[in-house]
C-alpha cells in the first residue's frame, strides 16, 4: 500500500519491517504465516462467496488478521486474488509431484491426480477469478498471465509423470487434450456431483493415452 495507513487499523507486530538494530529472523518467520493464511483464506472466500463476496476485509477476518495487515502484504484486492490462487496452484503441483517422486507412474493413477487438480476448491476459485477477470479491465492482464503460466507448468508436469515423448507427432496435442478434459469435469463438477461419470472417464482416458503414447 503506498499511501498512510488509516489510523484505526493497528499494524499487528508480525507486520512491522525489521529495523537494522533488531533481528529479523522472528519477524520475517510470522510474516511469512500471515502471508500463507492471508493466500488460503482468498482462495477458500473465492470458492464459497465467489467474487462479489470477497472482499479483503472479509479474507482478513478469515484469515484472522486485520485489514491493515492483508494491505501491508497485497497493496490491491486483485493482488491478493491473483497471488491467492498462483500460490495455491504451485502448492498443488508440488503436491502432484511428490505424489509420483520417482517419475513416470501408472497412467490411470496419472489421470486421476491431474482430475483431482480441477475438481476441488482451487478450481471454483480459479473459475470466479476467471469469471471476474471478464469483467473487469483491471484484474484481467493479471489473471491472463497467471493462467498462460499455470496451464505451462501444468502441462510439463503432465508431460514429466506420463511418460509422454512430445517429439513424436500427435502427443503434445494428447497430452493437451487431457487436460482441457480435466478442465471440463472441473465445470461439471461445479455444479453437480459428477462422481460416478468421471470415474467412467478417466478410465476411458486412462485407455486412449496408453494407445496413444505406447
Amino acid at each position: 500500500m503506498t499511501g498512510t495507513r488509516p489510523s484505526g487499523d493497528a499494524r499487528p507486530a508480525e507486520e512491522e519491517p525489521a529495523s537494522p538494530d533488531t533481528p529479523s529472523g522472528p519477524k520475517q518467520a510470522r510474516s511469512r504465516v500471515t502471508r500463507r493464511h492471508l493466500l488460503e483464506a482468498a482462495v477458500a472466500c473465492l470458492a464459497e462467496q465467489g467474487w462479489a463476496g470477497s472482499t479483503v476485509a472479509v479474507v482478513a477476518e478469515r484469515a484472522g488478521v486485520s485489514r491493515g495487515a492483508a494491505q501491508y502484504h497485497f497493496p490491491t484486492r486483485e493482488d491478493l486474488f491473483t497471488a491467492a490462487v498462483a500460490y495455491v496452484s504451485e502448492e498443488r503441483s508440488a503436491a502432484l509431484r511428490d505424489l509420483f517422486h520417482a517419475g513416470p507412474a501408472a497412467r490411470p493413477a496419472v489421470v486421476e491426480a491431474i482430475v483431482d487438480l480441477y475438481t476441488g476448491a482451487l478450481f471454483r476459485a480459479a473459475l470466479q477469478l476467471w469469471v471476474a477477470a471478464s469483467n473487469e479491465e483491471q484484474l484481467r492482464p493479471q489473471v491472463t498471465e497467471l493462467e498462460a503460466r499455470l496451464g505451462r507448468e501444468t502441462h510439463r508436469i503432465a508431460v514429466e509423470l506420463l511418460g509422454a515423448d512430445e517429439s513424436v507427432p500427435g502427443v503434445r496435442e494428447t497430452v493437451q487434450g487431457l487436460l482441457d478434459m480435466a478442465r471440463g469435469l472441473g465445470l461439471a463438477n461445479v455444479l453437480t456431483d459428477d462422481t460416478a461419470r468421471r470415474a467412467r472417464v478417466v478410465a476411458q482416458w486412462s485407455r486412449i493415452l496408453d494407445a496413444a503414447l505406447g
